[in-house]
């Protein structure tokens, strides 16, 4: 992942490119999810809940063309 700097000023814009590129790709969610241990059935219930949510998102597009 690259975030390119230009000049002094451009800092903060920066580091709003690099966290929105990192939320963008997840990190930050993995990270916390693998900072402690996951127990096998909490696994399976984050598993199926990321599922439904996926699925509805895919619902409320599909409708608006």
């Amino acid at each position: 992942m690259d975030v390119t700097v230009h000049g002094r000023g451009n800092l903060e814009m920066a580091i709003r490119a690099f966290r929105k590129k990192t939320q963008k790709e997840g990190l930050v969610k993995e990270a916390r999810r693998r900072k402690a241990f996951e127990k096998p059935s909490e696994k399976i219930k984050r598993r199926a809940e990321e599922s439904i949510a996926r699925k509805k998102k895919a619902r409320k597009t599909e409708g608006s063309y």
